[in-house]
């Protein structure tokens, strides 16, 4: 149900009716007063009542640090509800290594880190850049397309494709299959229960079940299936469907919105701050800070969630075990204690890295410096070419709490 309606206003509404969780805050981009009243007031903050259920908001930046680095007593563990203040039945859990504690943690991880390690993301940014070249070469002229589909989707999925070793000609299964894996039930979109998400979902591990046997009898190779075909925490994971396919899950996804949602916005957030544009354009050289700056912004994920499994203290409020505790990571990367001048887009920020886009700690996004470097080198080749990109409408966004995702974006290039 969409509650807009019924929202009260953050500014007078008392602490306890103010719920963060609703999705359409962030659709409407409405989300900015309820966190600004919530860091003031209550930055550690209890919703008994809220639409997923009860749960803690913490909403500043060293809080979330705190709570971020303290693995011990706040789990990610899938069995106790996982990273995402969803609370889903044991038959829908789809244990992955973020939803997994030390030391299962950490072995699982270990096996797709090479992946994504400076010498092998040196040897990717040339595929990077062809892709982009080639996407940026193929837009239309002096006509309206949808940036996130032509540009957004399509360069993070050739990549992902790439990363995966997934057949090209269907890469873009992969995307829908993020997007299914993170819809939320009352979007109004093709999942519409827990029952039909594992339905589509079913599709995914089957099409990759068949990659992993196929990649299981080769010889090791440099493509994340073959690394969990092969790595000692992940090759016998075909007896564990649940896990295979959670972690399927969480690298497409995370391969996949993390970067295409900051293509997008970023590219709104310029739009909106034309002289940040006119800055970027006189001094190409400010495109890393760029690229920092817009996942700061943009923040396209939106929240973490922990369970204590312990008593403990954050912020002043004693946080019992059991206890829901969630990370609003879009909150944090505007706590004015931490950022100068928060909700300004400043693409050079002396300490452009400073935010929490990519988490912190041992669930630190494995793939984070590759977001960085599509966004970069996309830059660099939109620099180019195009002195101009016309947004033509306002972005659409989509209905979720965990993803700060645009579904469209109308845009125009002059010819």
């Amino acid at each position: 149900m969409d509650a807009t309606a019924a929202r009260p206003d953050p500014a007078t509404a008392p602490l306890a009716a103010i719920d963060v969780s609703d999705p359409a805050l962030y659709r409407d981009d409405t989300w900015q007063p309820h966190f600004a009243r919530l860091q003031r007031d209550a930055p550690v903050h209890w919703q008994p009542d809220g639409m997923y259920g009860a749960f803690w908001s913490v909403t500043r930046y060293n809080d979330v640090l705190a709570v971020e680095a303290d693995h011990a007593r706040f789990s990610s563990a899938a069995r106790l509800g996982g990273i995402t203040i969803t609370d889903r039945a044991d038959d829908f859990r789809r244990p992955s290594f973020i939803s997994m504690d030390p030391p299962q943690h950490t072995d699982q991880r270990r096996v797709v880190a090479p992946a994504f390690t400076p010498s092998n993301l040196g040897a990717l940014a040339g595929t990077v850049r062809a892709h982009a070249a080639d996407i940026l070469d193929r837009l239309p002229r002096n006509e309206t397309f949808d940036w996130v589909d032509r540009v957004a989707i399509e360069l993070t999925t050739r990549m992902l494709a790439t990363l995966f070793g997934f057949p090209f000609a269907e890469r873009r299964k992969l995307p829908y299959w993020s997007d299914v894996a993170t819809m939320d039930l009352r979007a109004g979109g093709v999942v519409d229960s827990e029952e039909k998400r594992l339905e589509i979902l079913t599709e995914c591990l089957e099409a990759f079940t068949a990659l992993f046997r196929e990649r299981a009898a080769a010889p090791p190779g440099p493509d994340l299936i073959s690394m969990l075909a092969h790595g000692s925490g992940t090759r016998d994971q075909l007896d564990r469907p649940m896990e295979f396919l959670g972690n399927l899950v969480l690298l497409i996804v995370g391969g996949n919105d993390t970067t295409r949602n900051s293509i997008s916005g970023g590219l709104w957030a310029l739009d909106q701050n034309p002289d940040q544009f006119r800055q970027l354009r006189a001094a190409p050289g400010l495109i890393p800070g760029l690229a920092q700056e817009v996942i700061r912004w943009v923040s396209p994920i939106i929240h973490m969630r922990r369970t204590a499994i312990a008593d403990a203290e954050v912020g002043g409020q004693a946080i019992r075990a059991g206890d829901k505790v969630v990370l609003w990571y879009l909150a944090a990367n505007r706590d004015p204690a931490m950022v100068e001048d928060p909700d300004s887009f400043r693409i050079d920020r002396a300490r452009p890295r400073q935010h929490l886009s990519f988490g912190y700690g041992i669930h630190r996004c494995v793939g984070a410096r590759l977001a960085e470097l599509q966004l970069t080198v996309l830059w660099e080749e939109i620099l180019k070419r195009f002195p101009v990109i016309e947004v033509m409408g306002e972005p659409r966004r989509i209905y979720s709490n965990f993803i700060r995702g645009i579904a469209s974006l109308p845009v125009r290039i002059p010819g």
